[in-house]
């Protein structure tokens, strides 16, 4: 497994501009788009090409095209549809696999209410998206998930992630790689973020 910290100097101006305290829903969901394309094309720098022949204005060419069918997009309910835009815009051929995800109150686990996987899964690359990896139960439980329905390859994108949840994921499944806008300082004592974006579905769908 490997963990990517974006070095890219805008998705760490946007990721800042995320964390303004006053940013209205606009803002937020122009920047979660942004950053969303910046990290899924730092995701998708290793696909396999292959040479396909073609004709354009200047005669018969070999041109470099993907090799294999584009990953599946994997929303974790609610908050990662706000990513799905912004990694569709790169990504425009991808499927999307929707996972919801909820805590169990009795047990304190994660539990699946709702699973929506492509049939080919087999056949595809998996791409989670969710703005935030905190203790990471979400993200654990939607790899697991991943795997058991036959997905061979997952990646997880995330705008700000905890370094106990970086740690949870790197133990539990340490080839799925992590493409991150930043990563954040630790949990508070409830389980939040610091510095952290506050709740960014609330943000994104503007149930504050």
């Amino acid at each position: 497994m490997a963990v990517y910290p974006s070095n890219h100097p805008m998705v760490k101006h946007k990721v800042s501009l995320l964390r303004e305290d006053t940013i209205s829903l606009k803002k937020f969901r122009e920047l979660v788009n942004e950053v969303s394309m910046m990290l899924t094309m730092e995701a998708t720098a290793d696909l396999e090409l292959t040479h396909q022949p073609m004709t354009c204005w200047s005669g018969n060419i070999s041109a470099p095209v993907l090799a294999n069918k584009q990953p599946t997009l994997v929303p974790i309910l609610r908050a990662g549809l706000g990513m799905l835009n912004g990694a569709q815009a790169i990504l425009p051929c991808a499927t999307v696999s929707i996972v919801g995800i909820q805590r169990n109150e009795e047990t304190l686990e994660p539990e699946s209410y709702y699973q929506n996987i492509v049939a080919d899964i087999s056949e595809r690359a998996a791409i989670i998206i969710d703005p935030m990896l905190a203790t990471g139960g979400s993200a654990l439980a939607t790899i697991e998930l991943l795997k058991a329905s036959g997905c061979k390859q997952v990646k997880a994108l995330f705008l700000v992630a905890a370094p106990e949840g970086i740690e949870l994921i790197e133990k539990a499944h340490p080839d799925v790689d992590m493409y991150i806008g930043s990563v954040d300082e630790k949990l508070n004592d409830k389980g939040y973020i610091l510095p952290g974006l506050g709740d960014a579905g609330d943000k994104i769908f503007g149930t504050l």
